[in-house]
């Protein structure tokens, strides 16, 4: 369960993040108590698509997939605004419109070079903690695609590296789809 104690800060945190002149085309997330902004790239936007539109063509255009919306994680101040997050079907906001971590089924990100340490690192950790069924990395920079499954504590006990171009089979999990990569671009 998210520390209730830190969805005041989180929200007078994001808030005052509101109230600046954060850049067109940045990502605000807040992890771990500390604020990264990092600049969303055409190569960045263009695998996010891809992996939402695949989420679509699977589960149709009523699917609860959500982009850059702002989560509650477990943790100290882990208010996470993930790429790409599949929601269980049945998911409802609270009384406050926000999203449930332990409504989540899927998180993919995609590395931006800014912030790749918390998507490998503590993101990663805060995921498996959470429950969070199945976690994919996109590295435009590498070229590959990292899957976490079967969360036990703060770790995945299960990891896949493929390179792009080879289709990662999610047939078995909660997303139930085949996520293809060929089309993925490299920076």
């Amino acid at each position: 369960m998210a520390d209730e104690t830190n969805e005041p800060i989180l929200d007078e945190m994001f808030e005052s993040l509101e109230n600046m002149p954060v850049p067109e085309g940045y990502k605000v997330e807040i992890v771990g108590g500390a604020v990264y902004m990092s600049p969303q790239r055409d190569t960045h936007w263009e695998i996010i698509r891809r992996i939402v539109r695949a989420v679509e063509d699977r589960f149709g255009m009523d699917v609860k997939v959500k982009s850059d919306v702002r989560f509650d994680f477990p943790g100290h101040l882990n208010g996470f605004c993930p790429d790409v997050v599949k929601l269980a079907d049945n998911a409802s906001q609270d009384s406050r419109g926000r999203w449930h971590f332990a409504d989540v089924e899927f998180v993919a990100e995609v590395i931006s070079k800014d912030t790749a340490a918390n998507d490998y690192g503590p993101k990663k950790a805060t995921y498996a903690a959470a429950g969070v069924p199945v976690y994919v990395i996109a590295d435009p920079y590498t070229g590959r695609c990292h899957v976490y499954t079967q969360p036990k504590g703060d770790e995945y006990t299960m990891e896949l590296t493929t390179a792009f171009g080879t289709d990662i089979d999610l047939t078995d999990t909660p997303v139930g789809l085949t996520l293809k990569t060929g089309e993925f671009p490299r920076d």
